[in-house]
């Protein structure tokens, strides 16, 4: 019963995260260039190696717990605003930005021209070119597909756009800035720029509503379980302990 009783609570617990993790998708999708996040599961072995184990004490004693979160870096879809200062990405680049935390990384191209002609996000962090930051002089701003940036005809800068291995781990820093291990970013290979449009988050409403209906009700059955077990810990030590 012991085995059971803590079972249940591992499996509430990484069904308890895993809520969390869904409502914060459903929270942000709104929020342009947004990689919805997904819930990883490992297996924990209580007793660690000084335990003797067997095939049926390996099965009471193997619980589900959450074992992190991945990005899914699926594309959302695109939109456009007229915006020239608005930009996506098309294919499997981010945009690199220089932030208070260091270099970040992010889809979210809804970028303006400070009063003293820098490139910015709209929390203020600097958008990186080849040169360093991005600064603009007065003038028609366009940007061509490899991110070449120009005004009024004369280039400027060009985006620095990164690119990773399918086995780099990203980590959200924010609703949709990401950060990277060191070294990781490589130059864009596949992607191109968009100008005037942006990226809508890839968050399904529908997948994500079933998912938190879902994460729901095994949670409640979990808890079910966990009083079921504690009623019948207080049975025992009522009614059998004081025969002992």
């Amino acid at each position: 019963m012991d085995s059971g009783y803590y079972a249940a609570c591992a499996g509430f617990a990484a069904q308890s995260q895993a809520l969390e993790l869904v409502a914060h998708n459903l929270a942000n999708l709104g929020t342009t260039g947004y990689r919805g996040q997904q819930a990883t599961f490992r297996s924990l072995l209580a007793g660690g190696s000084a335990v003797a184990w067997n095939p049926l004490n390996t099965a009471l004693n193997n619980y589900g717990v959450l074992g992190g979160s991945r990005l899914d870096l699926s594309p959302g879809s695109p939109v456009a605003t007229g915006n020239s200062h608005d930009l996506s990405i098309a294919g499997p680049g981010f945009f690199t930005l220089q932030t208070a935390q260091g270099v970040l990384y992010t889809r979210n191209g809804s970028f303006h021209i400070t009063s003293g002609g820098k490139l910015v996000t709209a929390e203020g962090d600097a958008v990186l070119g080849q040169l360093g930051p991005v600064s603009v002089p007065n003038g028609a701003f366009a940007v061509s597909s490899d991110g070449t940036i120009s005004v009024d005809g004369a280039v400027v800068d060009q985006l620095r756009l990164a690119e990773f291995s399918t086995d780099t781990n990203l980590t959200a820093a924010g609703n949709s800035v990401y950060s990277a291990p060191p070294n990781s970013a490589l130059p864009a290979a596949t992607s191109s720029v968009r100008q005037g449009m942006l990226e809508n988050s890839n968050v399904s409403s529908v997948a994500a509503v079933v998912d938190l209906i879902t994460i729901q009700r095994n949670a409640d059955l979990l808890a079910h379980a966990l009083t079921v077990f504690d009623s019948q810990f207080n049975q025992t030590a009522v009614q059998d302990l004081p025969r002992v």
